[in-house]
């Protein structure tokens, strides 16, 4: 059964910092490009970070970039997401993917995630 588990969410004032992890199963895992998504209350979800396959390249949303790094272990089957200078509006449920086509570095087409996380949630608050 294909699975991935996002552990490391919680509640952090601003300016701190979080680690996101994401275990994988059922797959083989260094097939896929992996990506974080976040999804906060009234809004669409949006793609906040990405990598590919043997962690090479990474790309960021405008909103993220330099606060955030995506990086992956293939031998742990495990991605994650460092967050530094959390603000309020970071405030959200984040889900990892595995996703089988995304090209990372123009990643506006051509996604198709086949697994998600059932996410962990991330409240930035003092």
């Amino acid at each position: 059964q294909l699975q991935l588990a996002e552990s490391g969410g919680g509640l952090v004032p601003p300016g701190g910092s979080l680690r996101l992890s994401c275990a994988a199963s059922g797959f083989t895992f260094s097939t896929y490009v992996m990506s974080w998504y976040r999804q906060a209350p009234g809004k669409e979800r949006e793609l906040v970070a990405a990598i590919s396959r043997f962690g090479q390249t990474t790309n960021y949303a405008n909103s993220v970039k330099g606060r955030f790094t995506i990086s992956r272990d293939n031998a742990k089957n495990t991605v994650y997401l460092q967050m530094k200078s959390l603000q309020p509006e970071d405030t959200a449920m984040y889900y990892c993917a595995a996703d089988s086509s995304m090209s990372v570095r123009n990643w506006s087409t051509g996604r198709n995630v086949e697994v998600w996380g059932q996410g962990t949630l991330v409240t930035v608050s003092s």
